[in-house]
């Protein structure tokens, strides 16, 4: 199972009290559609042009992520007069995913947009449309093929931890803390992505002559981050500073924090849920900062995937084309920051 399909819960607001918050923020309910420069000002390629049919398919939008990514998905295309969006069912497993789009690809859209359920398993599909002549977007979950899409968008995985390692590294560094004790609560150990966002911390650590004290890994769900945080606090009877992987595992991580009444750390968390911008703005809990993994990628899918239908390059690039590759950056929100984010939360 991979960390899409992991992510269940939506992150609560952090002064509920720790059995409410269990309960209360496991809505699926869909976050604000997040639609990114649609229109703006003097970008020519804004302007309707040529019609682009795009297809579409991502896994069931069962949590906060992937119901973002979706409806991030649909409000982009519908800020364009030019675009028609066709989006088919996931179904339950990357075998269901792959005979929706079949079906897709037999319509013959311009260009497809595609988050997988596994990037392995889908990998013969990408290679079909493309042999087909329609383009693939491949977002976040990547092919092993290039070959299998035009153009791949996903976030960083690696530069998470570096960006959670080196806010806490400066931190420490400002609070005059030599030695901190650091503990981190990562998501799916067997994961790729996991142990990239772990290299990135260490590594980030390192530069400060940091380390981990203590790491616990949970599940990227709010009972198994409670788990995971209840026992690193039992372990570490004093911490200076936490990273948690994961905003939507982060309301268990919260809930244990609040049941243990363990203020005495600043945490970081990951991904940039708009409940954790809210709580970082609301500055009454440990968590200080969080670090993106944002699903506003897919608006920007959707903006490339017109772009690539039309035959056009990015404005702000020289090249005729758009790239082969784009890797977000993981940013660092703070209190003093957050409200310059908080349209990209989820």
């Amino acid at each position: 199972m991979n960390d899409l399909s992991r992510r269940r819960i939506l992150f609560g607001g952090a002064a509920v009290g720790a059995g409410a918050l269990l309960t209360a923020c496991t809505s699926n309910t869909p976050s604000e559609n997040t639609q990114i420069n649609a229109n703006s000002g003097n970008n020519k390629n804004a302007e309707p042009g040529q019609k682009v049919v795009i297809g579409f398919s991502a896994p069931a939008a069962d949590h906060g992520w992937v119901a973002a990514i979706t409806n991030n998905a649909k409000a982009q295309a519908a800020a364009y007069q030019d675009v028609e969006l066709r989006s088919v069912e996931a179904g339950a497993d990357a075998a269901a995913q792959r005979a929706a789009l079949s079906t897709l690809i037999s319509q013959k859209p311009n260009v497809i947009v595609l988050l997988p359920h596994d990037g392995k398993e889908l990998n013969a599909v990408g290679l079909q449309a493309m042999r087909a002549g329609i383009p693939v977007v491949n977002l976040d979950r990547a092919f092993p093929d290039r070959g299998a899409y035009r153009l791949q968008i996903k976030g960083d995985n690696f530069g998470m931890g570096l960006a959670a390692g080196a806010y806490i590294g400066e931190q420490m560094k400002a609070k005059g803390i030599a030695n901190p004790v650091i503990g981190e609560i990562p998501g799916i150990d067997s994961l790729e992505l996991t142990q990239e966002r772990t290299r990135g911390f260490n590594e980030a650590l390192a530069g400060y002559g940091f380390k981990v004290a203590n790491r616990r890994p949970a599940e990227f769900t709010a009972d198994t981050g409670q788990r995971a945080a209840t026992e690193l606090l039992q372990a570490l009877p004093k911490i200076d500073a936490l990273w948690n992987h994961d905003d939507d595992q982060g309301i268990g991580v919260l809930a244990a924090i609040n049941q243990a009444n363990r203020k005495e750390f600043l945490m970081v968390g990951g991904a940039g849920s708009k409940a954790a911008i809210q709580a970082i703005q609301a500055d009454n809990s440990p968590l200080k900062a969080t670090v993106t993994y944002s699903p506003s990628m897919a608006s920007s899918a959707i903006s490339l995937a017109r772009l690539i239908g039309q035959g056009k390059g990015m404005a702000d690039l020289v090249e005729l084309q758009v790239p082969k590759e784009i890797t977000l950056a993981s940013e660092t929100i703070t209190k003093e920051n957050a409200a310059q984010y908080s349209k990209l939360g989820f």
